[in-house]
């Protein structure tokens, strides 16, 4: 037979697919085994019982068929003619499920991952595998397009679905939701039955509903469930059917379904979206207001619909005018209106459907201050009994869609835009009082529990101890994630006590964090915590307190914010306040940083000062702080051979002792000691002794989570491999080196790494990275020139 005659003679997809199988000389088993697709879904095909099928199904077919791109062109047309459903016969034996589906939209965008994978589900339908039909669960956030995708699976499946596709709204989020007992009367109506025959007993409905669908191909979509129990009397597909339940809720309770949750768009396809909807050569006029505007949005599909479609109205408009309008909070929701279409009134049913005490979490929540959270904050704005009683709360906001599961195990977060609604809310059905009353618990909480986890990281010569009543965290592991995942949480704590004048909670967390700081957080963190810390002292004044947290604040301009004069003047008023209050140890500190301040400038008298200081204090950790530290100057100074016996006689002493019991910040402390000798044995030509230190350190930073002291020691072993001649390593310990310093805020540090990167480059050959390396870095010069006024002169 020839291609003419086919396309000629035959006019429906089951004649031109079995021409071709003929043609081919192919039987329905062959043709199977070449394609991947079923025997039982050919012969469907063949029979006409499966008119349409899909475009990935056909295109499956063509290379065993040898069809050519004309033909193959012409079968998917066929197909596509083969959509529209005929009209439904009378009767109940010769009945077909027929629905109407709502309009699919031509602009469905970002999701076809997950409309590959439920359009899959069909492929194991029927063939004796099953006894009931396939289930899948959509579910997410109000406005993540759950019902628009469904639609699309439907009408993309039509052809795999003869008997006809049934949409039924079960108005879940409505006052009046819909009865399952109605639904099924809907159900058997569809099927044929007339309305004297349907029985009036649920249970019966359900096995009429199953009798009729166990050898038909039906697809019945179940959009905006309740609940579990809504739900489950209405999974009555036999096993060639396929369900597709949409519902804000999870849906945990159901039994043997897929599942799919929706989330938010990702940038580039929220930005997609938004260009089919106002056009590409819009969104590319103004690619900066573009990326904002997805952002203010939420990258949530609804929010994204609306504003296209009032950008689409208004022609004119730059984006820079709807922008305005969404970086006001207070209006964000208002502007997100868009004729029917309104982001408030979706969010708004769900929240009415939520119980009283988890209504109360979820308005109070928007108080926490960074975008995720724990139960223990939960508790803490409900004044829950325990956590247990919070979590429970919190489930229920999750199984809403109202809030999320962080990435981070045992947290939650809010969608940016379901915290704006939050927010509303809050200030709509709570009293200032209240609203004040909850803040301040949280704020408290936060400050105490972070005070707690900061003193597990206190050497073991100066621990605090830690009062029963605070929160315990086992071990520093525990304290140290908590101070890590909650770092804006409490960070805006302290500010928030602060501003109230509360002034022992500031300085209690500020003493507790000094150690920290060198393991965790950014310089930003610790120059605020630190900065307001000596305000609190002097609010109350202490003298003592005073010269602590200026001594704290000196290192951080030193070591961290490169402000080297602040440095100088800190360390100086903290000398002053220590000498009034009379305290030794305060004074040496004071002199350690002065030194650490001035850099090579220092005097070397300074040093020799600090010990006796320490040493009359009685205090042999600050001694041989000290020390290393005259140590180093000497190094700096070409005096190996006395810097190499300082350097002996500080290793010794912040070295573990076998069986000891020591605290993350020993072993800290003892990794620095090692880095600053390692140079000194560089200069005096023992390299592989100095290396070996260096990596000793690194290994000791990593295991405690240290990032300023894992990119210090990076960037040494970097150096020393570079003069070794290993370029491959020195080049990958600079680069990390240089992500650490980006991540922490060091930027100094890590225009010096950059600077050896490039000198590595050029000794490698590679002059284009060696540009692009110096670029970068007088970028970041220029930009810290510009910052540096960001961070205050201190008090």
């Amino acid at each position: 037979m020839t291609n003419a005659a086919l396309g000629g003679a035959a006019t429906t997809f089951k004649a031109l697919l079995k021409g071709y199988r003929v043609r081919a000389g192919l039987t329905q088993e062959e043709l199977a085994e070449g394609s991947g697709v079923s025997v039982r879904a050919i012969s469907d095909m063949e029979r006409g019982i499966a008119k349409s099928p899909q475009r990935r199904t056909i295109e499956a077919l063509a290379a065993p068929l040898s069809l050519t791109d004309e033909e193959l062109t012409g079968l998917q047309k066929v197909a596509r003619q083969g959509r529209t459903p005929a009209p439904a016969p009378a009767g109940i034996n010769g009945a077909h499920l027929i629905g109407i589906l709502p309009a699919d939209v031509d602009d469905l965008t970002g999701r076809e991952s997950d409309l590959d994978a439920l359009c899959g589900l069909s492929a194991d339908l029927g063939g004796g595998r099953r006894r009931s039909g396939r289930v899948a669960i959509l579910s997410g956030p109000p406005g993540t397009g759950k019902t628009t995708l469904a639609v699309r699976v439907a009408h993309n499946l039509a052809g795999e679905f003869p008997d006809g596709r049934l949409f039924l709204k079960l108005r879940g989020m409505s006052a009046e939701q819909a009865n399952p007992a109605d639904v099924l009367h809907l159900i058997l109506r569809s099927l044929g039955v007339d309305a004297v025959r349907i029985p009036a007993d649920q249970e019966d409905r359900v096995s009429l509903c199953r009798s009729l669908l166990q050898d038909r191909a039906a697809l019945i979509v179940l959009d905006d469930a309740a609940d579990e129990a809504q739900v489950r009397p209405l999974l009555v597909g036999g096993p060639r059917c396929l369900t597709l339940v949409t519902s804000r809720q999870m849906l945990v309770g159901l039994e043997g379904a897929s599942r799919h949750a929706l989330d938010v768009f990702g940038e580039d396809d929220a930005v997609a979206l938004l260009s089919t909807i106002i056009g590409a050569d819009r969104v590319a006029r103004e690619p900066r207001e573009a990326l904002e505007l997805v952002e203010l949005c939420g990258r949530l599909p609804l929010a994204l619909r609306i504003a296209g479609n009032r950008l689409a109205s208004r022609p004119t408009w730059p984006l820079s005018r709807l922008l305005d309008q969404l970086r006001d909070r207070g209006r964000r929701l208002t502007t997100l209106t868009a004729g029917d279409l309104d982001v408030r009134s979706v969010f708004e049913l769900s929240y009415r459907q939520l119980s009283p005490n988890a209504a109360a979490v979820f308005r109070r929540l928007s108080l926490v201050p960074a975008a995720d959270f724990s139960v223990g904050a939960a508790m803490t704005l409900i004044e829950a009994a325990d956590e247990d009683d919070a979590a429970v709360f919190l489930e229920e906001l999750t199984d809403a869609s109202l809030l999320q599961t962080s990435q981070e195990n045992g947290r939650y977060q809010f969608h940016d835009l379901l915290r704006v609604f939050a927010t509303e809310r809050l200030a709509r059905e709570e009293t200032p009082e209240v609203v004040e009353a909850a803040e301040t618990r949280l704020a408290d909480w936060l400050v105490r529990t972070a005070t707690a986890a900061g003193r597990y990281f206190h050497p073991t010569d100066g621990v605090s101890p830690l009062p029963a009543a605070t929160p315990s965290f086992g071990d520093h592991s525990g304290a140290g994630r908590w101070l890590e995942v909650e770092l804006k949480n409490w960070h805006a704590a302290v500010k928030s006590v602060a501003a109230r004048g509360d002034h022992r909670p500031v300085l209690d967390l500020a003493e507790s964090m000094h150690w920290y700081s060198e393991i965790g957080g950014t310089a930003s963190t610790w120059y605020d915590v630190f900065e307001l810390a000596v305000t609190a002292a002097i609010a109350l004044g202490s003298d003592r307190e005073e010269a602590v947290h200026r001594n704290y604040l000196s290192w951080v301009q030193a070591s961290l914010c490169d402000q080297a004069d602040e440095a100088v003047r800190m360390a100086q008023l903290a000398w002053d306040a220590a000498v009034k209050a009379g305290d030794r140890r305060e004074q040496g500190w004071a002199r350690v940083y002065l030194t650490s301040a001035h850099g090579r400038e220092t005097s070397p008298e300074l040093f020799d000062e600090a010990v006796r200081l320490f040493e009359d204090a009685d205090y042999p950790l600050g001694v041989h702080v000290a020390r290393t530290m005259r140590a180093s100057y000497w190094y700096r100074e070409g005096r190996f051979g006395e810097a190499a016996e300082e350097f002996d006689a500080c290793v010794r002493y912040f070295a573990p002792e076998d069986g000891g019991s020591r605290t993350p910040v020993d072993d800290t402390n003892y990794a620095y000691v090692l880095l600053r000798s390692a140079r000194n044995l560089a200069a005096l030509d023992s390299a592989d002794r100095a290396l070996t230190q260096c990596e000793t350190a690194l290994a000791l930073f990593r295991r405690h989570g240290a990032a300023m002291g894992q990119a210090r020691a990076l960037q040494e072993t970097g150096r020393f491999m570079r003069r070794q001649g290993d370029h491959a390593n020195a080049r990958r310990r600079l680069s990390e080196a240089g992500e650490l310093y980006e991540r922490i805020g060091l930027t100094q540090a890590q225009i010096d790494t950059l600077h050896e990167r490039a000198a590595l480059s050029e000794e490698m050959g590679d002059p284009a990275a060696a540009h692009t390396d110096r670029e970068r870095a007088a970028g970041l010069r220029d930009r810290l020139g510009r910052s540096e006024a960001a961070y205050g002169s201190g008090s």
